[in-house]
């Protein structure tokens, strides 16, 4: 939801594909959406399941998740849920957390990374959630996915606790078979390797308020780039200056950045983008050396 938002508001059509129960927190998730310019018409209400629902508790200091999901109206998402669309997307954004919410999610994504090449590419977020399920379960579970998607975001961290891989160079060799792996390293930046291309942007240094809600950011970022068909290094800019602006506040989407501050981060070079502190209050907008 928070890639679909994101995308809305870079300016690129999006559609959510869930399921919600009939109660009012599926008719605030819709009506979100919609506010937000996401296509709302593959979203289904289950008379019988209720919303999942999932609290984010920040105390001033760290955040915690808790996860109400189980027997969920999502929990029921299966293969079938999938849209005939008349027009394949350019893209499908899925991620790691879907699987762990039932077996026929699991069977969705996976109808999902079969589909042939003309049905558009799809973009994997590992998103391993130790809350649904353990790195045992999780891990040859989401390396099967990952291996079979055009475009992976994985953590630093979580390629560590699911497969012993800490590194871009270790991750790379995990999945060699992806056409394009971007690796997050938190606070040191991240890197993109596109068949035999290796490009690294280190992030930009923000007080973190919050931190929950920057992968998505990252992702709707570099996809909103991919989708203008921009170079590897603009895309990683793009993600940066998005997560930049979510870990400032304490909700899960930030308003992007606008055009001119996104244009101006293409064109800098390595050293003005390394000392480039970004002004993401909400007043402010540029770009300072």
């Amino acid at each position: 939801m928070n890639v679909a938002v994101g995308l809305a508001r870079l300016g690129h059509r999006s559609a959510f594909v869930t399921r919600v129960g009939m109660d009012p927190f599926g008719a605030r998730v819709v009506g979100e959406l919609r506010a937000a310019g996401v296509d709302v018409c593959h979203v289904e209400e289950d008379p019988q399941r209720p919303t999942g629902l999932y609290v984010k508790d920040f105390d001033g200091l760290r955040t915690s998740m808790y996860y109400y999901r189980k027997d969920s109206a999502a929990a029921g998402l299966r293969p079938a849920d999938i849209p005939s669309w008349s027009t394949a997307p350019r893209w499908s954004h899925v991620t790691g957390i879907t699987p762990a919410l039932s077996e026929s999610c699991a069977d969705l994504l996976d109808e999902m990374l079969s589909r042939p090449a003309d049905q558009g590419k799809v973009s994997f977020d590992v998103n391993f959630r130790p809350s649904l399920w353990s790195a045992a379960q999780a891990a040859p579970v989401l390396l099967d996915f990952a291996r079979r998607a055009d475009l992976v975001f994985v953590g630093c961290d979580e390629a560590a606790a699911l497969w012993g891989a800490e590194d871009a160079r270790a991750i790379r060799r995990l999945l060699s078979e992806v056409p394009c792996l971007v690796v997050k390293d938190g606070a040191s930046g991240a890197t993109s390797v596109c068949g035999g291309d290796v490009v690294t942007v280190p992030s930009l240094r923000v007080p973190v308020v919050e931190p929950v809600g920057a992968g998505d950011a990252f992702a709707a970022g570099y996809l909103s780039a991919a989708l203008d068909a921009a170079d590897e290094r603009t895309a990683l800019r793009w993600g940066h200056l998005f997560a930049a602006r979510t870990v400032l506040t304490v909700a899960d989407q930030a308003m992007p950045p606008p055009q001119e501050l996104l244009s101006a981060a293409a064109r800098l070079d390595e050293s003005s983008w390394e000392r480039a502190v970004l002004l993401a209050h909400p007043y402010l907008s540029r770009l300072s050396a």
